[in-house]
């Protein structure tokens, strides 16, 4: 599922002129994607992968990069509605997860401003 996720990613604007920039320049991931091919398939794409090596690191190394994402995971998981999935169709539940990033994203501008 990596390379179709990284297929999905939209363009990203960086702040320049000119046409957006087609993917990130870095892939932070933890030991599940220390596979030869995950590499390459970031690789391909022009991707450096950051992937700690099973065996050999740990994934502290990572603790900045990882650390973003289960919080966000966290302020996702206080809407019920989404930790149970209790909607089977995928497009309900696409709409609640929608909702409840945007309620996140409210409430993050709330508390700078």
């Amino acid at each position: 599922m990596l390379a179709p996720t990284l297929d999905a990613i939209p363009p990203i604007r960086t702040g320049h002129r000119g046409r957006p920039q087609r993917r990130p320049g870095k892939l932070h991931a933890d030991k599940a994607y220390d596979h030869r091919r995950c590499r390459q398939e970031c690789r391909a794409r022009s991707i450096i992968p950051r992937i700690a090596r099973r065996g050999i690191e740990s994934s502290s190394h990572l603790g900045r990069h990882h650390w973003v994402v289960e919080r966000t995971f966290a302020w996702l998981a206080r809407y019920r509605r989404l930790t149970i999935r209790y909607k089977r169709r995928a497009d309900i539940h696409l709409a609640f997860t929608t909702l409840a990033c945007a309620l996140v994203c409210l409430s993050q501008i709330r508390r700078f401003c």
